[in-house]
């Protein structure tokens, strides 16, 4: 029988018992198949694989639904559902991996005769069950599961807090000079003649690009830097606690320590020595950067002092005109948002060989969203889901999320993107993201067919997961891309003279926006090193030392900070990523990006392997070389 992607509730008031009885089959599923391992019968080492693999496909997919439908699901009561079966997951999982008896199961099978895939399943498996405790007393196992089970809890809690707190800020029409007329339409002005400002991206990106006014700017990105303030704080506050002591716990020195072993860093030193590599590549150039932004603000406002977040994209925006002629408004004529959905496909479909079918008709969770199957040279992989517009108790920022795991010939891959664009024309920014975030889904969907779940998919280590998806970015800045879908109202494509000016002109600011990057990548791993009492003025001395942004004064970033949750302490690894980006891209024709035969290349060598072989390796085979740093350096320059 042909398989065929997971089917979702077709009527509103049916989600809250399929999404009960959904993930209530798949936990008998994983119960059963952790019995059946228990069970005292002698069974190969394919056999042993095999059943827990079983485990992983049911458990994995309740953990993925969970994730995904928890953050954008529209009513309160799915999300509250998913949540707590999240949390299941998690602690079902960490019993399974926790459990003495089934370690000797697998510790005891005879390796010889797996081949390649399964033995590396093997030896991944059982070095999970090392870094789950297995080793440990009971009581102590009994308290890394607890441990665990808090973290989920205060993960979701810190989640949901940023979700939540949408804040805005209210401001008279005068105040809103530089926005562009469709932005200004889409506010009107209340009964009491002021006009409100969201912390939502749709309002916060153009407002800091465009709004003239440096109070109102100041205003809003206070609002938004303070989401889930104070709150998060505390929520924060003990999860850094307990991370650390599950790691001292476990026989590590830090929870970067042990967040690390499954990375291609290996170890928080590793780690701090990229930090302290990245800083001094950076440095210099984000030191000018801050420098030639200052004196385009002083240009249209000679009392400006400094350049904080609420005022840095708007430097930018007043350097690329007087430089280059470039105003980000050019652009967006060409990028509605129909043409841009439709042509990303159309592009990710050329390079990679993939078709995708759009069903108007599948059911969904809201309205807006986007269903499409996806195949590969006729071979179904898939569906699905692009969720690109903001609402109420929707997740705030833009990230890819898998919804099943693709398993060779069991079951096709779902995944989901949740983006926050607006709906009218994009900017060019939107756009990068969205090639950015898309690169996840391609990523997903091609590495679908392998036969053991914790090896198929996004599966890679966690510091090469964003290197695909920001390789992709470089498709959104070439003129032959875009000129396949970015057309004006009458079907003029956006000529190639802008894009080469916007090309020219986004390497304005790039180190200092780097420079922003190392930031947030210090946050996330000293935090985690440090756990200081006050973290609001230790996150103020580390933007000291690594931004060159002046300091924003009331604002608490750390709160909203939600890679806190899922990447704890390893931001790092978009930098690192993006170092890896680089290189890759070297392999491409700058002049052809529509080249097949190295896409296809590309699309077999690294994206395709999924978690089956090292990313050190996959880049290696790709690149016919080790990985460097080379490629970041004349990245950063421009070159």
């Amino acid at each position: 029988m042909p398989l065929t992607p997971l089917e979702l509730p077709a009527t509103d008031d049916a989600w809250l018992s399929w999404g009960e009885s959904y993930t209530a089959g798949l936990i008998d599923a994983f119960r059963a198949s952790v019995a059946a391992l228990k069970d005292g019968s002698a069974r190969s080492a394919a056999e042993v694989l095999s059943l827990w693999n079983d485990g992983d496909l049911a458990i994995g997919d309740v953990a993925a639904a969970s994730e995904l439908l928890s953050e954008v699901h529209p009513d309160p009561a799915v999300r509250e559902l998913f949540e707590e079966r999240a949390r299941t997951a998690d602690a079902l999982a960490t019993e399974r991996q926790q459990d003495s008896e089934l370690y000797a199961v697998v510790s005891g099978v005879d390796a010889e005769g797996l081949d390649d895939e399964a033995a590396r399943r093997l030896s991944r498996l059982l070095r999970d069950f090392r870094l789950a405790g297995v080793h440990l007393p009971a009581e102590t196992r009994v308290e890394v599961a607890a441990l665990d089970d808090r973290i989920t809890e205060l993960s979701q809690e810190f989640n949901r807090n940023v979700r939540d707190d949408v804040r805005s800020v209210r401001l008279a029409p005068e105040r809103l000079a530089g926005l562009p007329a469709d932005w200004i339409a889409a506010h009107p002005v209340a009964e009491d003649g002021l006009v409100t400002v969201t912390t939502d991206y749709p309002d916060v990106v153009p407002f800091r690009t465009y709004a003239i006014d440096a109070d109102a700017r100041r205003e809003l990105v206070v609002a938004l830097q303070n989401r889930a303030w104070p709150a998060n704080d505390a929520v924060l506050g003990e999860l850094l606690e307990l991370r650390a002591q599950k790691a001292a716990l476990l026989g590590f020195d830090s929870w970067a320590d042990l967040d690390a072993q499954t990375k291609m860093t290996g170890s928080a030193r590793a780690i701090e020595e990229f930090i302290a590599r990245l800083h001094e590549t950076v440095a210099p150039q984000a030191a000018a950067d801050y420098a030639e932004a200052l004196e385009a603000l002083q240009r249209e406002d000679p009392s400006a002092e400094s350049v904080d977040f609420s005022a840095n994209m708007h430097a930018l925006e007043l350097l690329r005109r007087e430089k280059f002629d470039v105003d980000t408004q050019l652009a967006r004529r060409y990028l509605d948002i129909a043409k841009v959905r439709q042509g990303l496909l159309d592009v990710t479909g050329r390079l990679f060989g993939l078709e995708y079918t759009e069903l108007p008709d599948a059911p969904r969770w809201h309205p807006e969203v986007h269903v499409y199957d996806v195949a590969l040279e006729g071979d179904a992989l898939g569906r699905i889901y692009l969720d690109l517009h903001p609402r109420e108790g929707k997740f705030k920022h833009a990230a890819a999320f898998g919804l099943q795991t693709g398993v060779a010939g069991r079951q096709l891959a779902s995944a989901a993107l949740a983006c926050n664009f607006t709906r009218g024309p994009l900017l060019h920014s939107e756009l990068t993201t969205l090639f950015h975030e898309f690169g996840h889904l391609v990523h997903q969907l091609i590495a679908s067919r392998h036969e053991f779940a914790a090896l198929s998919g996004i599966t890679t280590e966690w510091d090469f997961v964003e290197a695909p998806s920001q390789l992709l970015e470089e498709w959104a800045w070439d003129a032959r891309v875009l000129q396949t879908f970015a057309t004006d109202d009458d079907g003029q494509p956006i000529p190639a003279e802008l894009v080469e000016r916007m090309r020219a002109a986004n390497v304005l600011g790039r180190g200092q926006l780097i420079a922003r990057q190392l930031f947030y990548t210090a946050v996330s791993y000293f935090l985690h090193r440090d756990r200081p009492a006050d973290r609001t003025a230790y996150a103020r001395a580390l933007q000291a030392q690594y931004d060159v942004l002046a300091p924003l004064p009331g604002e608490h970033q750390h709160a909203s900070f939600g890679h806190l949750t899922g990447y704890s302490s390893a931001y790092y690894t978009y930098m690192w990523s993006k170092v890896i980006a680089a290189d890759l891209f070297t392999a491409f024709d700058r002049a052809d990006l529509f080249d097949e035969a190295v896409a296809h290349r590309y699309r077999d060598l690294v994206l395709a392997p999924g978690g089956s072989t090292d990313a050190a390796q996959l880049i290696e085979d790709f690149l016919g070389r080790p990985y460097s740093f080379d490629a970041f350096g004349d990245w950063l320059a421009g070159r």
